[in-house]
């Protein structure tokens, strides 16, 4: 059964009427014209001075009375996340006085100076080919890369500390970090070559440099369940680590919101430091940084938009340009490019709604931690609005995790909703079935389990604290997406390539993509004028438990009208260097891409570079791109380009072959078309030395594509299995096999 309240009919409505963009031509990040808004970097208070943060950790720890310090490397916020879930529990449970820790902030070279009472917790990220994340970058190079054949140059430890022993049983007397007792808990996926890389090899080095493990490490499928592997590790680690750290088990106790929400009175803060969206806070002085990251995003104009799919498609595929001009940002082909999305009007409605708070979106708040010793004492720029932090800041198409949906049970009243919460958070299978394989936020979530209970949404028994909501589903981070074009031909703009996710989950309800439906809503301003088009029956979304029934779930835009070269939007961007995936010094080396779908993506800069190459007189081997899509007519994306470009190729011996796997009744895909040329495929790779790429899905087609190439090693090079699939590592290890995946 559904409910509706008055509300919901005048959001909808408001929200139609009003034609699906909200037009803030100065006001959000200051006029727009200022295309400098250096957004800098992010948890102060508008107007304060940030006292600096001493890089001492035993220091502040010895300051602040604490134990157990919790360090992240983190990528896109989840293992910053689960360093908190884990500090939280390890007091709440324990008793344990813990720091969390963003792993750059401090010193690492002192944990040699941890006392051996303490305990050191590292939630690690693998990011691409078993690289660190950027946090940890600096970390990881002093520990491991520089240091394979030597010790790193720690402090001095102070003499007389205890001697322990490893897992073996031998001494570590003599070892840097014989002091230093720690956990790991890492963060991968299966799909990757190189799963957890980096945890395993810290608890590897960490082990060689006389540091003691006091659990088994952790290690995260984010492939299979990263959830359900972190509490399953979790649940074994806390008996070894309480008996390490000589503590017990506490009475469970209610939970504790990790955020404070304070509204604020025009008394409490300058109207024109209010932040109305800025990622990160405003720099005074001199103190704004040069360079543009994620921490320091740069509002990029985005005027050339265009649609790559036909009507016949079903599904829309966005061209997007970014103007680079005036930023000094560079990228090279291979790179990523970050954006920052903002959530759907229409979402941040509804979960303003479960929160309670839709009838005060605009009033003036304040959020800090509750931890004095938080790695950000404010999560996002503050003071700012309800309204602002719903949709800049907080991931609220997010599901929440098993283990927070047993904690909201405590928030509401009536017994069928507390039992719903509750078998979901305490059955995992169900959670899986219901949540996570639905695609439910925590709106919808909150929305079925008014209707278990069958009282309205919003009502005081079924209404969820926005500190709590906050906590629950974390920060909204940027989306990141191949380059597809060249700096040689576009300098001064980098292009992107997105499929809009929108698809049906259940129940009738859609799961649609924040950042790509945000991209298409920006597409359909700057060419239609943005009127949004519904397919939908008012009534019906106003009735609905399901609030996200329009077809395009209606975005605020920042335009800047005042552009002399016409309107524009302003995005939040940054371009993140990828080092493994990058053209062959040598241009007459023949280069094989496998790109289906949005993964041609890259290729389109490939492409472009070699024929600039050419045009400049360089010698060009072979440009070999497999391509696949469904329908040669529907989404052929980029044909015309590609048209031209093989046609100027030619004389090269390149070529464009294509695989259309809707067009017959056998499927057929790019590794089909492999199997078809697998001679010239040995001939490229192992005669002529050429470099071979993949862009796309990791789990299925990546995997087929390699098992490909080991298929053309054994039979046209005569190589036997172990061989065949030695060579392939080969390739790999030399730089000649590269991938650009993701699952």
């Amino acid at each position: 059964m559904s409910f509706a309240t008055s509300l919901d009919t005048l959001v909808v409505a408001g929200l139609l009427a009003s034609g699906a963009v909200f037009i803030f031509r100065k006001s959000l990040f200051g006029d727009a014209k200022s295309n400098g808004a250096r957004a800098g970097a992010g948890n102060g208070v508008a107007g304060t001075q940030r006292k600096k943060r001493s890089r001492n950790f035993v220091e502040v720890m010895e300051q602040t009375d604490k134990n157990v310090i919790v360090f992240f490397g983190s990528q896109t916020g989840t293992a910053e996340d689960y360093a908190n879930r884990i500090a939280k529990e390890a007091q709440k449970r324990y008793g344990l006085r813990c720091m969390v820790a963003d792993i750059e902030d401090y010193d690492m070279e002192r944990l040699d100076r941890l006392p051996t009472d303490h305990l050191a917790i590292f939630v690690m990220a693998t990011y691409g080919e078993g690289e660190p994340t950027d946090n940890a970058t600096e970390f990881w190079n002093f520990l491991i890369a520089d240091s394979e054949d030597s010790v790193p140059s720690f402090s001095r430890q102070d003499e007389g500390d205890e001697v322990a022993e490893d897992e073996e049983g031998r001494s570590t007397e003599g070892r840097p970090l014989h002091n230093l007792r720690y956990a790991v808990f890492g963060l991968g996926n299966r799909t990757y070559e190189h799963f957890n890389a980096v945890c395993r090899r810290l608890d590897t080095r960490l082990t060689e440099l006389g540091a003691r493990r006091v659990c088994a490490r952790g290690e995260g499928d984010d492939d299979s369940n990263l959830e359900e592997d972190y509490i399953s590790w979790k649940d074994e680690a806390w008996p070894a680590i309480a008996e390490a750290m000589g503590v017990t088990e506490q009475s469970a106790s209610a939970h504790e919101p990790a955020y404070v929400v304070t509204e604020l009175t025009e008394d409490d803060y300058d109207v024109n430091h209010v932040y109305k969206g800025e990622l990160v806070e405003r720099r005074s002085g001199d103190s704004t940084p040069t360079a543009y990251d994620i921490k320091n995003p740069y509002m990029a104009r985005l005027k050339v938009t265009r649609e790559l799919f036909s009507e016949g498609a079903g599904r829309h595929c966005v061209h997007a340009e970014v103007d680079l001009r005036g930023s000094d940002i560079r990228y090279q082909c291979g790179d990523h490019l970050a954006v920052w999305p903002v959530n759907a009007e229409l979402e941040v409605e509804r979960i303003a709604r479960i929160c309670g708070v839709a009838d005060r979106l605009d009033t003036v708040t304040r959020v800090a931690s509750t931890n004095d010793t938080a790695a950000k004492k404010y999560p996002f720029p503050v003071p700012t609005t309800y309204r602002t932090l719903l949709r800049h800041y907080i991931d609220v198409n997010s599901c929440p995790s098993r283990e927070f949906v047993a904690v909201l049970a405590q928030y509401v009243e009536p017994e069928a909703a507390k039992a719903y919460l509750q078998r979901l958070g305490s059955d995992k299978d169900a959670y899986h079935k219901e949540v996570l394989e639905a695609h439910m936020n925590l709106a919808t979530l909150i929305e079925q389990t008014a209707a278990q209970a069958s009282v309205p949404v919003g009502t005081d028994g079924v209404t969820i604290p926005v500190a709590v909501a906050i906590e629950c589903l974390g920060r909204l981070q940027p989306r990141y997406y191949s380059i597809s074009s060249s700096p040689k031909v576009h300098p001064d703009h980098a292009h992107a390539t997105a499929v809009v996710v929108d698809h049906e989950v259940a129940h009738g309800r859609r799961f649609r993509g924040v950042a790509t439906n945000y991209l298409h809503a920006a597409h359909k301003k700057l060419t239609v004028g943005g009127i949004v088009q519904t397919t939908t029956d008012v009534a019906e979304v106003a009735d609905g438990i399901d609030g996200v029934a329009l077809a395009d779930a209606m975005h605020h835009l920042h335009l800047d009208e005042d552009d002399v070269e016409g309107m524009s939007v302003r995005v939040p961007i940054f371009v993140r260097p990828y080092a493994n995936f990058k053209l062959p010094k040598d241009a007459s080396r023949p280069i094989i891409m496998v790109g289906p779908g949005t993964g041609v993506a890259p290729f389109r800069g490939f492409v472009q570079e070699r024929v600039h190459q050419l045009r400049s007189g360089v010698a060009v081997g072979p440009t070999i791109l497999f391509f696949g899509c469904r329908h040669r007519d529907q989404d052929f994306m980029y044909r015309e380009e590609w048209d031209a470009q093989f046609a100027e190729l030619a004389e090269n011996k390149s070529e464009l072959v294509l695989a259309f796997s809707r067009e017959q009744d056998q499927k057929v895909y790019v590794q089909d078309r492999m199997r078809e040329r697998q001679a010239d495929l040995w001939r490229w790779l192992h005669e002529e030395r050429g470099y071979f790429y993949v862009c796309g899905d990791a789990k299925n087609m990546a995997r087929a594509v390699n098992n490909q190439l080991v298929e053309v090693a054994r039979s046209v090079g005569g190589l036997e299995e172990e061989q065949a699939v030695q060579w392939v590592k080969t390739l790999r290890t030399t730089g000649r096999y590269q991938e650009d995946v993701w699952s």
